[in-house]
């Protein structure tokens, strides 16, 4: 048989062209106890694993089935997971304990994960790795890890960036513009919205640096005598796969090292349990779905807000799915389906769910969006209110505050986004957030294996290394105002001289008159 060898020649030429990877040698290092992030990490990891390289995962949430190529350090003995914990309620105070909460847990993170037999034998039994991946929350620990082991390490986030992750990764932070993940405003603040953002960014930068890396650095002291600065290692790092994309959060100054990969964890939908199918398909008018995530509780809710919320429910056609922790709601609602667990992701992705009231959880969000399903987002905590101001300015949805929740406002709020018109630009939000080049796991996967495969280039933009005086362009302000007192200086020692000059000579020429 005769062969076309032009073809040949351009079939083996393409072929050529695959970007070949070997199977590496991964480390996750994942010590949180927070059942919604590892969420958002097990499917990537899980799909590392999958496309054949070696997974490692220390973590609270080890798997149940065995995996080919995903191996579990379980420190899920040593933690209690967060669940169900938090009450729902906002204020000054609260924020403050976010901050108490973030420090506590990232320090006793550390001291779990350094404590584990199985963690120290990693470094005692000098294991190769070719790339760590670590969360990039609370605590830089697992850098000081990485370093002993030798190995590159690339971050995740579940998140928008926390206020100590600007400086080392050379992201301008202007409270002008740049929301604050834990306040509200989002990209138009008010004046006293950019004080509050001010003030807490200086605090939260400093309580980190002082009460929980200074911390972790000595806890790593304790085990290793040779971890260099964290915040030296913090800014070495290869990449930040970010937990975003523009179309929700907007656009962003990000140097080519964050790298935006929102949405990987997002699953193909499974079959509803067949009681809830039912009861939604049933729906003459179309569903509500209500949920304030995993980690909050919803029966803490403020009886006088509980109230509100299923009279301005009562007003509509609508059926509605509520993830509630109790076994009834007050008035008994008939047409509300209670229950202390929902697959969220499969109930979002179905025709006749109209409208989502939410805390707005940046996975929950994200869920939203990739099924073109409105939002009523009321932010409690955490990073909450940036989430809920992305909502609304990227049209995906509209906000309610805690503190000005009624029955009216809710109605207002509810009938907004059950409009018609107001479905259909959500929609193509929705389509025009899928439209990408390349998949969110495609592209959180092959900066993984890039990383690896080129760990000996640093990718770190100049902006991280620049003092904060040249940052600020003190230095040039200082040589302007210097050179315009100079100019100020010889104008006026002129002009003395001129007019010196001047009334000399008048001097002199009425002298000769006389």
């Amino acid at each position: 048989m005769r062969v076309d060898l032009s073809l040949l020649v351009h079939i083996v030429y393409i072929c050529t062209q695959f970007y070949q990877v070997h199977s590496l040698n991964i480390l996750g290092v994942f010590p949180y106890q927070g059942k919604s992030h590892f969420f958002v990490f097990k499917p990537y990891l899980e799909e590392l694993a999958r496309r054949g390289h070696n997974v490692t995962v220390i973590s609270c949430f080890p798997r149940e089935k065995s995996m080919k190529n995903y191996h579990d350090i379980s420190l899920a003995d040593k933690v209690q997971v967060l669940e169900d914990v938090f009450p729902i309620k906002r204020s000054y105070y609260t924020i403050f304990q976010i901050s108490v909460f973030l420090l506590s847990t990232g320090t006793s993170n550390c001291e779990s994960l350094l404590a584990d037999e199985n963690v120290r034998n990693l470094v005692k039994s000098k294991a190769k790795f070719d790339l760590v991946l670590m969360e990039l929350f609370n605590s830089d620990c697992g850098l000081g890890l990485a370093y002993k082991l030798g190995a590159p390490v690339v971050g995740l986030s579940s998140h928008q960036l926390m206020p100590w992750h600007y400086n080392r990764f050379g992201v301008p932070y202007n409270p002008s513009f740049v929301p604050f993940l834990l306040l509200e405003g989002g990209t138009k603040p008010t004046l006293y919205q950019r004080v509050e953002r001010t003030i807490f960014d200086a605090y939260f930068n400093t309580a980190y640096k002082y009460f929980g890396q200074r911390v972790d650095q000595n806890t790593l002291a304790q085990y290793f005598d040779d971890i260099p600065p964290l915040e030296e290692l913090a800014r070495n790092m290869k990449f930040l796969l970010l937990y975003t994309n523009f179309l929700l959060t907007g656009s962003n100054l990000l140097p080519s090292n964050v790298i935006e990969v929102g949405g990987y964890h997002v699953a193909k939908p499974k079959p509803l349990p067949s009681e809830l199918r039912k009861f939604i398909e049933e729906s003459e008018h179309g569903v509500i779905y209500i949920s304030f995530g995993s980690v909050l509780k919803a029966t803490t809710t403020p009886i006088d807000k509980i109230e509100a919320i299923t009279a301005a429910l009562s007003e509509l056609p609508q059926r509605v799915i509520w993830k509630w922790e109790g076994e009834t709601l007050p008035g008994n609602p008939k047409n509300v389906f209670l229950s202390k667990w929902l697959p969220q992701n499969d109930i979002l992705a179905h025709p006749k769910v109209l409208a989502f009231y939410s805390h707005c959880g940046l996975l929950g969000t994200t869920e939203a969006i990739y099924h073109g399903v409105p939002m009523v987002a009321m932010p409690i905590f955490g990073d909450q209110p940036s989430n809920a101001a992305a909502v609304e300015e990227s049209g995906l949805g509209v906000q309610i505050q805690l503190n000005e929740l009624s029955k009216a406002k809710l109605l207002e709020k509810l009938r907004t986004v059950l409009d018609p018109k107001f479905n259909q630009r959500v929609k193509k939000l929705s389509e025009a957030w899928h439209d990408r080049p390349i998949s969110a796991m495609d592209s959180a996967v092959y900066w993984a294996e890039f990383a690896a495969q080129h760990h000996n280039f640093t990718f770190r933009t100049a902006a991280a290394d620049v003092p904060l005086y040249q940052y600020l362009c003190l230095d040039i302000l200082s040589v302007l105002i210097v050179l315009f007192l100079i100019f100020i200086g010889i104008l006026k020692t002129l002009l003395k001289c001129i007019f010196t000059s001047k009334s000399s000579l008048q001097r002199s020429n009425k002298s000769k008159k006389q």
